[in-house]
């Protein structure tokens, strides 16, 4: 995954398709001064200003066309305090080169979401989440902040320094400043058993109160058109480490969970006659399989299939609710839909516009293959999800409003006005933000 980018004709696209831009210039700063100096030079010249990082954003949160700034040379690990366990890493790094040296050093963050390809400011800016009983967010993890702010000057924040702007800004949508180092709670490198098995639909509907209590972290993905889930239970373990064979891990995770899903994906596409059949065949694909290692092979994945997604936050009490709600709009809707419904869980958090914010939770996420259409079936499930006071993650496709997200966040206010403080003049707004948060 990543974003891609014309050098020919200056057009910045993201993973997903969905958004395209073309910025007046384009910077990539190799240290903290350099970037400061882009946002005081966009200021001068009446641009706007926004960092973009993999693209891998459904919504046009990064896109501008002003001055776009890619941060790939801010980069690497500034420093690591094993007396207070934390990691401060520059804001370009992605999450997998990120992971790879944190379990070099022996050490890991606690939680994390299933791909690792973003980086991590633009992962942690957009509310990128795994799933957890009591773990949260990645954002949840930070524990410090440094962002340049709209008059080119850097601020520093975390729970003692600046605390209101760091209660925002681990969520900050790149409105409040452009994010140049963050610094991370980590732990000792631990183990992880996944136990990964089918379950029928409605059996994990009737028992996921208890799968949720009893499972550090557990998640599902529902294939629409049949009864059939595949579920995924994962705890930490004493050991000892017992990976997925290369074998076995190659057959599940490249031959059938991309290779062939991508084919049956573009069968669908051509004959959505066939995606019922298509969808019986994929949710039986998979086998049982348990397995332990270190958590950053247990809780990612590799996800070659391109395609479109959206994701509601719901209130956990809900979710089971929800669903029902969600497969009688598919079933009496004619909508055919080639991919999995994805859920997940998290704990309530105290970020302001985390869509956990003050609140147990689910996810309910919801995609296409890129190139179907996908707007019908968006459009009823968008339904269902605002019917339940759902919160859309703030990088997948969504039509809500600032008026909307007033009514849901009740801190709403909170974040609006310390946008008012740190960006008056909103050099960092594009349409987007005007949008979700207002002009």
């Amino acid at each position: 995954m990543g974003s891609t980018a014309s050098g020919r004709n200056g057009t910045w696209r993201n993973w997903g398709g969905t958004v395209a831009a073309r910025p007046a210039r384009e910077v990539t700063p190799a240290s903290v001064e350099e970037l400061a100096a882009a946002v005081r030079g966009a200021a001068e010249d009446g641009l706007t200003v926004k960092a973009v990082g993999s693209g891998h954003s459904f919504t046009s949160i990064a896109a501008t066309d002003g001055v776009l700034i890619r941060p790939q040379l801010l980069t690497g690990i500034r420093d690591i305090d094993r007396d207070n366990m934390t990691v401060t890493v520059e804001a370009g790094t992605p999450l997998k080169r990120l992971n790879l040296a944190l379990a070099r050093e022996g050490l890991s963050l606690t939680n994390m979401g299933d791909i690792m390809e973003q980086t991590v400011s633009g992962a942690t800016s957009t509310g990128t989440h795994g799933t957890g009983r009591e773990s949260a967010s990645i954002a949840a993890q930070i524990r410090g902040l440094e962002l340049v702010t709209a008059d080119g000057g850097v601020l520093r924040c975390s729970a003692e320094e600046n605390p209101d702007v760091f209660a925002a800004a681990r969520i900050g949508l790149g409105a409040l400043g452009v994010v140049t180092a963050i610094t991370f709670a980590v732990e000792p490198v631990f183990l992880l058993t996944a136990r990964e098995e089918p379950m029928p639909f409605d059996r994990v509907l009737a028992e996921f109160d208890a799968l949720w209590a009893e499972n550090e972290h557990f998640e599902f993905y529902w294939f629409p058109h049949t009864g059939s889930t595949n579920t995924k239970r994962n705890n930490r373990s004493a050991g000892p480490e017992r990976p997925v064979s290369p074998v076995r891990g190659w057959i599940d995770d490249e031959l059938l969970s991309n290779g062939v899903f991508q084919v049956a994906q573009w069968v669908g596409r051509a004959a959505p006659a066939s995606v019922p059949t298509i969808a019986r065949v994929s949710s039986r694909a998979l086998s049982a399989r348990t397995y332990t290692d270190i958590p950053y092979k247990v809780f990612t994945s590799p996800r070659r299939v391109r395609f479109v997604e959206m994701e509601y936050c719901v209130p956990r009490a809900a979710v089971t609710e929800v669903l029902r709600e969600l497969r009688t709009v598919i079933e009496r809707s004619g909508l055919r839909i080639s991919f999995p419904v994805e859920v997940r869980t998290a704990p309530a958090d105290d970020i302001t516009l985390s869509t956990a914010s003050g609140r147990e939770s689910a996810y309910i996420a919801v995609h296409m293959f890129r190139g179907t259409p996908y707007h019908a079936y968006f459009t009823a499930a968008e339904r269902v999800f605002t019917a339940h006071e759902g919160r859309p993650h703030w990088g997948k496709v969504h039509t809500r409003d600032a008026e909307y997200f007033a009514e849901v966040y009740p801190r709403f206010g909170e974040f609006t006005a310390l946008r008012d403080r740190l960006d008056p003049d909103r050099l960092f707004r594009n349409d987007y933000l005007r949008r979700v948060l207002g002009p």
